[in-house]
């Protein structure tokens, strides 16, 4: 069983602590977006360098041409995406610390959880004695709460979201007349047709749009915008020919 938590740099007020078996990248992004619900969006996240925040270091293909759900997610709300330091874990250091405090008073309760629910209720229970009751030395003896309510919130710099960058890949239209793409974490099929199988494309993406160019007669073969609840993107249903009369 795994913990997510995302607090609140100045205050340390705990804005979401979760339970999970195990940490995924569509749970930081359903969490995140859960407590941008809640407070409100930020101006930028730190966060450390794992898989489920960032592919900076992913090797091969996956870490030169995505960004994962929660980078993209990120980058949609306008917030800036910080990381610490490789093998630095003191850059997050007042989010392992909370870890280390909420791990230690788990570890002391009498009965120890063995379900994801209950692990959950005993962090509940621990995040609002933290939040609203327990003073904390670096904030002059106040709560995380006091504190965090204190201050206006920061907010991205831009209130619109951040327009995404353009990119362009190279590929080969497989056998079955289809190309893969992964938007947002989430691995897509797009139908180009068995008429183009084997042709060298230009895919010319843009956020959810889509252009995709024959790599050698400039001809464009399909134009759409992705639709990211759906793994397999069709060509579309053709209009039906009009019936003599």
């Amino acid at each position: 069983m795994e913990i997510l938590c995302f607090l609140d740099d100045h205050s340390r007020y705990a804005i979401s602590v979760t339970c999970h078996q195990p940490v995924t990248g569509p749970v930081v992004v359903t969490t995140f977006r859960q407590a941008v619900a809640d407070q409100g969006i930020p101006a930028s996240v730190l966060s450390d360098n794992g898989m489920v925040f960032t592919t900076r270091f992913a090797g091969g293909r996956a870490g030169r041409d995505t960004i994962n759900g929660f980078s993209a997610l990120l980058r949609d709300l306008g917030v800036a995406q910080k990381h610490s330091k490789p093998n630095h874990p003191t850059t997050c250091g007042k989010v392992e610390r909370f870890q280390q405090t909420l791990k230690k008073w788990l570890r002391a309760q009498p009965q120890q959880p063995t379900t994801i629910a209950e692990l959950q209720a005993l962090s509940a229970q621990f995040v609002a004695y933290y939040n609203t009751c327990r003073p904390h030395r670096s904030l002059n003896r106040r709560t995380p709460l006091a504190a965090y309510q204190a201050r206006p919130k920061a907010a991205p710099a831009d209130s619109a979201p951040a327009q995404p960058q353009p990119r362009v890949r190279r590929d080969v239209v497989d056998n079955d007349g289809k190309l893969t793409l992964r938007h947002a974490g989430r691995l897509h099929h797009i139908g180009v047709g068995r008429t183009h199988a084997r042709t060298p494309i230009l895919m010319l993406i843009n956020g959810r749009h889509i252009r995709i160019i024959h790599a050698t007669t400039g001809e464009l073969i399909r134009d759409l915008i992705l639709n990211p609840a759906i793994d397999y993107q069709p060509q579309g249903v053709r209009k039906p020919r009009p019936k003599p009369n």
